[in-house]
């Protein structure tokens, strides 16, 4: 029998996505926030058409997550493609004052233009975009300076779009999470998954976990140097280069957990989640 693929589009993620095209119109600035540990799984393929000829700040928040070194690459290869990437850990605040200057320096070219025209300057007015759960609700609160919109680490948190004044120089629009109605690309749907970066509903816990030790194993075998399956041996004590990913779930089950594949596999996805596996990106430039 085959696996069901990984779907997931709730009711209000459809409802705000309609919303947000209704309100594009009235922003001048796009903040598009990605995942640093998937850039690629967790580009909207529609974000280019969403933002037409506005100006796009890319965020790629949870720096903290892949090593230092992984963000220097990542950095080249975004201004080899002609952009540049912001990074940020918006939990702790890192990076994000690059954001805000951004957005304010396009809001300045953006009143430079009604002043030509014999306009008022107005604040500029930035739309935060992305999949869900990449902490779009978290960068805002760091913008603001205090916490005024709800923010967690699971999708789903912000359900509708609310207008937020961060300055006399900047309004943002805070949406909820979004995501293409199907997707078509089930290793970007699994990666997603492994991230949390979608709804647990979507997906059976032992496959994404067998999809992030197979993940490990690849990316790996691309980057030895970086020495990504130190936490992995070191935290469970086996090899995940030594067998496949069902028999390493196996094991990690018989050791520590009575034989209870479910369970062991929800320990490893947390895990990984809260970066108990050290700094592990699942992508690189030349490995989507």
């Amino acid at each position: 029998m085959s696996t069901p693929p990984i779907q997931w589009y709730p009711g209000h993620i459809a409802k705000a996505e309609r919303d947000l095209l209704d309100n594009l119109k009235k922003v001048d600035v796009v903040l598009e926030v990605r995942d640093a540990r998937i850039p690629y799984a967790t580009r909207h393929p529609q974000m280019q058409q969403w933002v037409g000829s506005k100006t796009r700040v890319l965020v790629l928040n949870r720096m903290d997550m892949i090593p230092t070194s992984v963000v220097q690459q990542w950095k080249a290869w975004f201004q080899e493609q002609g952009e540049t990437a912001y990074f940020t850990n918006a939990n702790q605040g890192k990076g994000v004052e690059g954001v805000a200057l951004a957005a304010q320096a396009a809001g300045a070219a953006m009143n430079q233009r009604r002043c030509d025209r014999g306009m008022l300057p107005r604040p500029v007015r930035a739309v935060v975009i992305g999949f869900p759960n990449v902490g779009k609700s978290a960068l805002i609160n760091r913008l603001l300076k205090r916490r005024v919109v709800e923010s967690a680490r699971r999708p789903g948190v912000t359900r509708q779009l609310r207008w937020v004044r961060i300055s006399d120089q900047l309004e943002l629009l805070d949406a909820p999470g979004v995501l293409p109605s199907k997707l078509t690309n089930q290793q970007a749907a699994l990666k997603l998954a492994i991230c949390d970066d979608i709804g647990e509903a979507a997906y059976d816990n032992q496959r994404v976990a067998f999809a992030l030790v197979e993940r490990l194993q690849v990316v790996h075998a691309a980057a030895p140097t970086l020495g990504l399956l130190t936490g992995l041996r070191s935290r469970y004590n086996l090899d995940p280069l030594a067998m496949t990913s069902e028999t390493y779930l196996a094991e990690l089950a018989a050791q520590r957990y009575q034989g209870d594949t479910e369970r062991a596999a929800r320990q490893l996805l947390n895990d990984f989640r809260k970066g108990q596996l050290g700094a592990i990106p699942l992508e690189l430039p030349d490995l989507p």
